[in-house]
């Protein structure tokens, strides 16, 4: 499960958005069920951002919000990413030079089965 959280800092704010996040990720990473994820800016827009954050299902990712330092370091900062979906379930992957492998919905009802 792919979570992304996407940010638009002003540039007189970004060494206080990366610390807070740098924080907000040392937390998720600490929580059952984070497998990895990274922080990543806009090549061609220094103020866009976002978290990325890969987890072994939605439901370790939700108890993971549940941790108390991911309440005090992490959930603060999500807070102000754009009001936009961030949570993603894959359907599909591939390794490099590999074929592609299709998984089912873990959604009750939905175009992908």
């Amino acid at each position: 499960m792919l979570v992304t959280n996407r940010f638009v800092v002003d540039e007189a704010d970004a060494e206080a958005f990366t610390g807070r996040a740098h924080a907000a990720l040392a937390a998720l990473a600490a929580r059952p069920g984070y497998l990895r994820g990274q922080l990543v800016r806009a090549l061609d827009d220094p103020r866009h951002w976002c978290l990325v954050t890969e987890w072994e299902s939605v439901g370790t990712y939700r108890r993971a919000l549940g941790g108390f330092d991911v309440k005090v370091t992490a959930v603060p900062l999500l807070a102000e990413s754009l009001d936009e979906p961030s949570a993603y379930e894959a359907l599909a992957t591939a390794a490099p030079d590999g074929d592609v492998v299709v998984v089912a919905s873990d959604r009750a009802v939905g175009p992908y089965r």
